[in-house]
């Protein structure tokens, strides 16, 4: 069978093999026929709900909001599926995004991927200077002179200049721990608490900078992509997403590595991105928030895994309404997160979500669910805690004003 045929599910097979028991072998062969012909692909089926519940569909935020988690500084980087942009093109579209987002109450917005060094320096000067604080940038690591003698003296140094050229905060993507090797592409993975970036770390904390820090993907992702996968269809779509075999380590085992970091920088504030990496199960995200009060979290690109759980995420978000940020992990035009596009409905499914107890609606604003074909649930955040969500928690962590 043919991979293009293996990844596709049809419909109707059941029905038409049900009713085969009771007719003759010519029938059954022609019910067989008649059911090949009507085929549906898996990608074409959109069914319509016939549910009718009510609707309060949210176009501006309650509250002023802080988006903690977005990659806006990728509109000036040029991308493989589209032609480099140039800087005013960028611009003229940045003002675009900054004239809608504060329609919509955002008030704020963190570019978490601002790079260092020159690039760091011309996304503060493009983003945060140019409109006035409305977009405000992160640092990253310098992880291709992880290999030099001094580097880890170096990047606690380079930090404390990131600082001084108007980072907020230290973003740690998922490079560590499932893409950086010791040799380049060659020798082992580097582990996530590897001692050399201690001093990055304690730097850090020093600096009251918080660490943004996304070390793991979706459980799905480090599982077979098979038929029992629920995420089978965006794997499908993108078998680079998996990390299933090779030698990339178990989930736990990330997890763990980044929970052993946390521990041992108990004055360093970390922000674990994506519902600390494991929405699937807030139990265990509620137990190590329990145990690190250094540990933070935000809620971005993980809508369709906490909306299919409401009364569960209620109980958390109740439980720990100091600590969980607002964030969706958005990119301009949707390129580098193709689930995720920077765009007004995309805000809005999160404020439905936080504000209305509104019932089996799309998590995304696309004709096909980008992670999972199911749809989720509002949980109505009562206004103090809706607050905190929006901006308060943010804005404690990171020294600004709060309302």
């Amino acid at each position: 069978m043919s991979n293009r045929t293996s990844r596709r599910t049809f419909l109707g097979v059941a029905s038409a093999a049900a009713a085969a028991g009771s007719c003759s072998r010519p029938e059954r062969l022609a019910q067989s026929q008649k059911a090949a012909a009507n085929r549906l692909a898996l990608e074409e089926f959109q069914p319509k709900s016939m549910l009718v519940v009510p609707e309060h569909p949210v176009k501006r935020a309650r509250f002023p909001v802080i988006d903690v988690h977005t990659h806006i500084s990728s509109i000036f980087r040029s991308r493989r599926s589209a032609p480099p942009i140039d800087r005013e093109t960028a611009l003229k579209q940045l003002d675009e995004i900054a004239k809608w987002t504060k329609e919509i109450n955002l008030v704020r917005i963190i570019n978490v991927t601002g790079g260092w060094g020159d690039d760091l320096k011309r996304n503060v000067n493009d983003l945060q200077e140019r409109y006035n604080g409305h977009f405000v940038t992160c640092t990253t690591p310098a992880w291709d002179r992880i290999r030099e003698q001094n580097y880890p003296k170096w990047q606690a140094d380079e930090l404390a200049n990131s600082r001084k050229s108007g980072a907020v905060g230290l973003k740690i993507l998922k490079t560590l721990g499932l893409y950086l090797r010791e040799n380049g592409r060659e020798g082992p993975l580097v582990k996530i608490d590897d001692p050399r970036f201690d001093p990055m770390w304690e730097q850090a904390g020093a600096l009251k900078m918080p660490v943004f820090i996304h070390v793991a993907d979706p459980d799905a992702f480090f599982t077979p992509t098979d038929r029992f996968n629920e995420r089978w269809e965006e794997l499908g779509n993108h078998p680079d997403w998996s990390f299933y075999g090779k030698d990339f380590p178990p989930k736990p085992e990330l997890l763990a590595a980044r929970n052993r970091i946390v521990a041992r920088h108990p004055k360093t504030q970390f922000i674990g991105l994506h519902v600390a990496n494991h929405p699937e199960n807030l139990d265990e995200v509620s137990a190590w928030l329990k145990q690190y009060p250094n540990l933070h979290c935000e809620i971005g690109a993980r809508l369709g895994e906490i909306g299919r759980q409401p009364r569960r995420a209620h109980k958390f978000f109740e439980q720990f309404q100091d600590r969980i940020m607002f964030g969706t992990d958005g990119t301009p035009n949707g390129k580098e997160v193709p689930q995720q596009d920077l765009v007004p409905a995309m805000y809005q499914a999160y404020f439905r979500f936080l504000e209305t107890l509104d019932e089996y609606f799309d998590y995304a604003p696309s004709a096909t669910p980008p992670q999972g074909r199911w749809r989720i649930y509002g949980i109505g955040l009562p206004d103090s805690i809706l607050k905190k969500v929006y901006h308060n928690n943010a804005a404690r962590l990171l020294g600004w004003k709060t309302v």
